[in-house]
């Protein structure tokens, strides 16, 4: 039991390294005195599973495996649910958790900022649920920094690696709990750029 015990340990310790925002280019400096920030979400070219298929696959292989278990109405619920999740759960949970761990207010509706965040993902492992044994889904992001007036001034470009969703008990929705990698890749955003703020 003990070295069961341990050998988990040792598996959550992994993956929580394995979560982190990187920075590919620039420096978080240019956000030091700022207190709104626009963010627009794009979902173009992202990839899924291991197999790195398109959305396209995803949507029809997914419908595909509802409708043989629970029926077509079922299959046409959860794609129903897919593109809610895309439009509206996705980026409330990235902005609820970005606003909840920095003091730069980020809204999807803010007329003029100096700022504009693009929030990319580009590959998605949707997990699974089975009651005491789950698998979290996963989430690698691109985050660019760019000034609102003047798109082709990039300021800072992260990525985010193998950002979790899922909790101690599971979540049985796949969209939740692709939802919940969004809320752990901002809220690691945040957390460094409010490091560079605090420590400048």
């Amino acid at each position: 039991m003990k070295k069961i015990l341990f050998l988990l340990l040792i598996a959550l310790s992994a993956g929580v390294m394995a979560q982190r925002v990187r920075v590919v280019s620039g420096d978080y400096k240019f956000l030091k005195d700022q207190k709104f920030i626009k963010v627009i979400f794009k979902f173009d070219g992202v990839t899924f599973a291991k197999k790195k298929i398109s959305e396209d696959q995803y949507i029809k292989d997914r419908m595909e495996d509802i409708e043989q278990t629970s029926g077509k109405e079922e299959s046409e619920k959860w794609r129903k649910d897919w593109e809610y999740s895309k439009e509206k759960s996705f980026p409330d949970k990235f902005l609820a958790s970005w606003n909840k761990n920095i003091d730069i207010k980020a809204a999807t509706n803010i007329e003029q900022t100096k700022y504009t965040l693009i929030v990319e993902p580009t590959w998605i492992s949707q997990g699974w649920f089975a009651g005491v044994v789950n698998e979290p889904a996963k989430l690698d992001s691109r985050m660019t920094f760019i000034e609102t007036n003047n798109p082709d001034h990039v300021l800072l470009v992260v990525e985010g690696v193998g950002a979790t969703g899922d909790n101690v008990i599971g979540i049985p929705n796949h969209n939740d709990r692709i939802a919940e990698c969004y809320a752990k890749t901002s809220k690691m955003l945040a957390l460094k750029a409010n490091h560079y703020k605090e420590k400048k």
